[in-house]
């Protein structure tokens, strides 16, 4: 899977993501339309090659173009954090549903 990645707005952090938890800007977690609940995933960054794997906690991106958002810290790993948004490579490394609260 290929498309956009984009960084969650820090105006999220505290509110309950999807799967129950508080949303952290420090964790490396993600939101994604259709994957379970509590996916890993790699993420790779096709512009510089580095890579980040995170948890699928949230749904989203909201914007159409858009196939990961991913938090500040998984967005630092990437090295996208001045571009704002990037293209990137998702590779599912286990499907395991977390419960929601």
């Amino acid at each position: 899977m290929h498309g956009l990645a984009s960084i969650y707005s820090d105006r999220l952090t505290g509110r309950r993501t999807s799967s129950g938890q508080r949303f952290c800007q420090q964790k490396m977690t993600a939101a994604h339309r259709s994957l379970p609940l509590g996916t890993k995933v790699l993420v790779t960054n096709l512009h510089n090659n580095k890579s980040v794997e995170v948890f699928i906690n949230d749904r989203g991106p909201c914007h159409r173009n858009r196939v990961i958002d991913l938090s500040s810290a998984a967005a630092a790993k990437l090295g996208m954090k001045k571009r704002g948004l990037v293209q990137v490579k998702l590779q599912i490394l286990n499907k395991q549903s977390i419960g929601t609260s």
